[in-house]
């Protein structure tokens, strides 16, 4: 019998058949997909950027200006930015931001498939543009090299950078760009410099719901904003903190004790607001030298001379002397009023309000109430209540004076709760003040103020403006005499005299039309007598005196008649205080010095600059007219200063119609000019002396300024027993009159 074969299941072939033909199937389609994939990505990817690029990209970041000390008085940025490294970040800010934008950072390649897919559906099916799905490397894409747009081929370009970017950095690099990059809200960019605005410390000092909160911010850092929007960053915040709860970042009692805190800002003041004006003067010579792209993007490090400290009380010293005027001169009133110019109240914004408040501040502030006996201000997001005791020095009810809509000027007292402040009344009826403080040893600029408001006035009275001196002219006179043989005890006749000049016969006389017959050098400067100063300067030759206050360092043009010596001169206050700075520098003179030294970002030193020396008198002549001008301290119309009981000297300045008020004066370590007076030629009111009006301000500064440090002692002239002026003041009951001379 014959064996059968086997049969073959047919069932069994199809199968196989089957099998074989979906293989291939998947294989095309496979294909197809890859090379839809391939053609997207050479679509997507035609003119894009190249990664490599980042590996010497660093982003814009500030300038920023020093103070002698290493404290930050300024800064200069297009973007506020802080560049710093990985491990600058702490971990957790790392973990939060990861937990809420990216739980997949570490693990994935650039882009997460599945939530991109997820995203495209619902877009699609709701038919918005692409959005959401992003990870922190397309993020970081996007915000180096696309535009905002939202568009599906910008979502693709997204992806594709992202890919390229995870094949050429390290996470770790990824992180930093990303943390360094973002825009963080309030013109603030990056981490480092988010956690400084808003806390006012680094980074790496941040806590954990400082830290949430931070990690909030990118999703939208204006919504989120806990300044704008306090309670939406609260709520932000706390999902990021549930979001590290989820991912086992912390614990249970660390999540609750976090989001029990308050949001706990601490926003950093604007350190330009300190030295506005010295700052400005600064961003005008770098962007000079260095074109401003530079100087707002490249992070450069400008080294300076002033001291903090010193400008603090420079600009206290001219707030508080400017109000001391007003408040002697009475209620002006003439207020502008926001109402009377169609502004509704809750829409009117002051220059003022940018700035932090602060105690024994100056602000402008808005009347929005006024009841009997009472007014309710406000300024920024802060409010404060006047009261008829406030305006007791107005001899005026407060409801005469003050009306809805008035804008008006007050002190900060104190700074309470809820944006609850205490002020007092003030006045600014536009007069105005500049001060400058120079370091004898090195010329460097130690303070300057250039007016009363540098947000209502950008104009720095400290360098621009030209103003007469007055008889703080007079020391130029008395240094050629002195420097051509004459001694301060010689005598001079004060009597009536008259002076033939080229315009006609002048006669000048004394402030107090006084004469003192037969008086010594020493005692006609200390007294500022303008009859003997014009019979120096007569016998000297006025283009004599011309010549030495040229080679002081005045460079304005000086007429040649004989009026200039008493002052018919127009100085800068800077000028004229780096030239009185030759006096206690033995006779030489140092050019004033704002920079020390300009560096790169990355420490390389781009200018260092050293004191210009010259010699202008000798040292005998210089030593002389510090004991002369120490008289003038002493016993004489400077006297008011002798109450310091510190090594002073110097010179009153008054104008004719008392339009300008001076004081030049100087310790062995620091020489100080005060200028006040109104922008306009404007008369600032009968015996507003120089000794009235710029002497006060002068001696707060010094008097904060040499406080808890040696003030140092005036060498005696060579050849000359040392002033005894220096050494006993004059007491009340001898001293006389504080009267200034023209």
């Amino acid at each position: 019998m014959m064996s059968a074969e086997p049969e073959i299941a047919p069932v069994e072939i199809v199968g196989k058949t089957a099998f074989g033909r979906m293989f291939f199937a998947v294989l095309v389609l496979l294909a197809m997909l890859i090379g839809v994939l391939a053609g997207l990505y050479l679509v997507y990817s035609t003119n894009l950027p190249q990664v490599e690029d980042l590996e010497t990209y660093r982003p814009s970041s500030i300038t920023e200006v020093y103070d002698a000390h290493g404290r930050v008085i300024g800064s200069f940025a297009l973007q506020r930015r802080v560049v710093v490294g990985y491990g600058d970040f702490p971990p957790v800010l790392r973990e939060a931001l990861i937990s809420i934008e990216d739980k997949d950072f570490y693990s994935h390649w650039g882009i997460n498939v599945w939530r991109i897919v997820g995203a495209a559906y619902r877009d699609i099916r709701s038919g918005d543009k692409a959005q959401g799905a992003s990870t922190l490397t397309m993020q970081l894409a996007k915000n180096l090299f696309l535009s905002p747009d939202r568009s599906f081929h910008r979502k693709m370009q997204e992806a594709v950078l992202a890919i390229q970017i995870e094949r050429h950095f390290t996470k770790a690099q990824i992180f930093t760009l990303y943390a360094n990059q973002i825009y963080l809200g309030h013109g603030v960019y990056g981490f480092e410099a988010a956690s400084e605005y808003y806390f006012s410390k680094p980074a790496k000092q941040l806590t954990l719901d400082e830290a949430a909160l931070l990690a909030a911010l990118p999703r939208s850092p204006t919504y989120y904003s806990p300044i704008n929007h306090p309670e939406h960053a609260l709520k932000r915040r706390n999902l990021v903190i549930n979001s590290m709860l989820e991912d086992g970042k912390i614990t249970n009692k660390q999540a609750s004790a976090a989001r029990a805190k308050p949001l706990g800002l601490n926003l950093a003041h604007d350190p330009n607001t300190l030295a506005p004006y010295y700052v400005e003067e600064i961003r005008r010579y770098l962007e000079n030298k260095y074109g401003s792209d530079r100087v707002h993007e490249a992070g450069l490090r400008v080294y300076t001379g002033l001291d903090a400290e010193l400008q603090q009380a420079a600009r206290q010293a001219v707030l508080d002397g400017l109000a001391a005027y007003e408040r002697r001169h009475g209620w002006q009133g003439n207020l502008p009023n926001v109402l009377a110019q169609k502004i509704k109240l809750g829409d009117y914004v002051d220059p003022d309000w940018g700035d932090e408040p602060e105690i024994n501040g100056y602000v402008h502030a808005l009347v929005t109430n006024v009841a009997r006996g009472a007014a309710e201000i406000k300024f920024g997001a802060y409010s404060a209540a006047l009261s008829q005791a406030d305006a007791a020095w107005t001899q005026r009810k407060l409801a005469d004076i003050l009306k809805p809509g008035d804008i008006v000027y007050v002190k900060i007292i104190a700074l309470g709760l809820n944006g609850k402040v205490d002020v007092s009344l003030e006045q600014d009826s536009g007069v105005q003040g500049a001060l400058v403080a120079i370091d004898n040893a090195t010329g460097e600029i130690l303070a300057m103020v250039g007016g009363r408001d540098f947000n209502v006035s950008k104009f720095n009275r400290a360098t621009q403006a030209l103003r007469q001196v007055g008889s703080s002219f007079k020391p130029y006179v008395y240094t050629a005499a002195i420097d051509r043989g004459a001694r301060p005890e010689d005598t001079i006749l004060d009597a009536p005299i008259t002076f033939q000049t080229p315009s006609g016969p002048y006669t000048p006389h004394n402030y107090e039309e006084k004469f003192e017959g037969a008086v010594t050098l020493r005692r006609a400067l200390a007294q500022s007598l303008n009859i003997p100063a014009l019979k120096l300067a007569d016998s000297l030759g006025i283009n004599t005196v011309i010549d030495y206050a040229h080679r002081f360092g005045i460079t304005s043009p000086i007429p040649p008649y004989l009026p200039v010596a008493l002052g018919a001169v127009e100085v800068t206050p800077l000028e004229q205080t780096s030239a009185y700075s030759i006096f206690p520098d033995d006779g030489v003179h140092l050019e004033p010095r704002y920079l020390l030294k300009v560096t790169d970002y990355e420490g390389r030193v781009l200018e260092e600059d050293y004191p210009e020396i010259r010699d202008v008198i000798s040292e005998r002549t210089a030593r002389i007219m510090t004991s002369m001008l120490q008289d003038v301290v002493q016993h004489g119309t400077a006297i008011a200063a002798a109450s310091l009981k510190l090594p002073l000297a110097g010179k009153t300045g008054t104008t004719n119609d008392f339009t300008d008020a001076w004081f030049v004066g100087f310790s062995p370590r620091i020489t100080c000019g005060v200028w006040v007076g109104y922008d306009q030629k404007k008369t600032l009111g009968a015996r507003e002396t120089g000794a009235h009006a710029a002497l006060p301000i002068w001696m707060d500064f010094m008097k904060k300024a040499v406080s808890g440090k040696d003030p140092g002692t005036f060498q005696p002239p060579p050849g000359l027993p040392e002033n005894p002026a220096a050494q006993k003041p004059d007491t009340p009951d001898n001293a006389p009159a504080e009267e200034e001379a023209r």
